[in-house]
């Protein structure tokens, strides 16, 4: 059997036979009210759209989302991403290598989970240490967070992948602050470990990567928020004490702020040194991580440009000396 190519090596106008994991599958009209089926596929290195024109039923309820299934048709370019023009597909009834499939952060989970704790007790501000010991003393919660992406499209889309964001975007504020005295370190620590912490319930992750349905109708904002009134609670019933307002009310703040602009989906926009800070330091590591998938995709790997992609709204320059001589 020949070697597997990759979504991550796929260029335009390749003949395509390999297995995928599937998911997202809709039977759509066109214009003209004929069926077409649109698929998602996936493997370690990425995801691509699969269509499939003059579907029908019958074609459609031959295999579920999450099903492994054998695809043959044509790679192309459209609007700038590369989708998959399906031929025929069929569901995988024999055993796969599921490492194909399951892509990992390539950063060990031990080690970043580690860091993230060495960082979070460093904080000076005792309601802060306890409250995030709370959320490391929860066996569940910490099997999520090492488990859970950071998304399912654009960064840290991976298994492992929210960790490795939480663990880069504290080692940012980190050295930040520094530079800046009027930035409560304590604060933005806490704001970058609990900013995207409602992706555990948002996100499902099992197989493929996916939304939950409370993930659709509520979203990680509300999700995360709720995480921290929850450990919140726990915190107080250990001290027998209430937990500060004034802190709890700047922590929610980051959350909902942390988006930056109401367009993007923050019910708030940043209204405290703290919550403009975490939102450019996320935006930083979200961009940059999505800058160096660009530059890594062996996609013309001879070319001193990356593919054009749409989630950043340009092309990379890699420099002559990507050329293969």
């Amino acid at each position: 059997m020949s070697q597997r190519r990759f979504i991550g090596q796929l260029g335009a106008n390749e003949s395509i036979d390999e297995v995928f994991l599937v998911s997202q599958k809709q039977l759509r009209p066109n214009r003209a009210g004929n069926l077409y089926l649109q698929v998602r596929l996936s493997d370690r290195t990425g995801t691509v759209t699969g269509m499939m024109w003059n579907a029908n039923d019958r074609v459609y309820r031959r295999f579920e989302d999450g099903d492994y299934v054998r695809v043959e048709g044509k790679s192309q370019f459209y609007n700038g991403a590369l989708q998959i023009i399906i031929s025929e597909i069929e569901p995988v009834h024999g055993e796969v290598d599921e490492t194909d499939f399951v892509a990992v952060s390539p950063r060990d989970a031990g080690q970043m989970r580690g860091r993230v704790v060495e960082l979070l007790q460093s904080m000076e501000e005792p309601w802060l240490r306890e409250l995030a010991d709370s959320f490391f003393q929860d066996e569940s919660f910490v099997a999520r967070f090492e488990s859970a992406p950071a998304g399912i499209k654009l960064h840290h889309a991976y298994r492992g992948g929210l960790l490795e964001h939480v663990c880069s975007l504290l080692e940012l504020a980190d050295r930040v602050v520094g530079l800046y005295p009027f930035v409560d370190r304590d604060l933005l620590l806490m704001g970058a470990f609990l900013h995207d912490l409602g992706k555990i319930e948002e996100l499902t992750y099992e197989r493929d990567l996916a939304y939950s349905d409370e993930g659709q109708l509520v979203g990680h904002i509300l999700q995360g928020a709720a995480l921290l009134r929850e450990h919140v609670r726990r915190v107080e019933r250990q001290r027998d004490a209430e937990f500060p307002r004034e802190l709890r009310m700047r922590l929610e703040h980051m959350i909902a702020s942390h988006h930056g602009t109401l367009e993007f989906g923050s019910p708030r926009v940043p209204m405290t040194p703290e919550a403009v800070a975490l939102h450019f330091l996320d935006n930083l590591d979200a961009k940059l991580h999505a800058v160096q998938q660009m530059l890594g995709s062996e996609v013309n790997p001879d070319s001193s440009w990356t593919p054009y992609e749409p989630s950043m709204g340009r092309k990379l320059y890699r420099g002559p000396e990507s050329k293969t001589s």
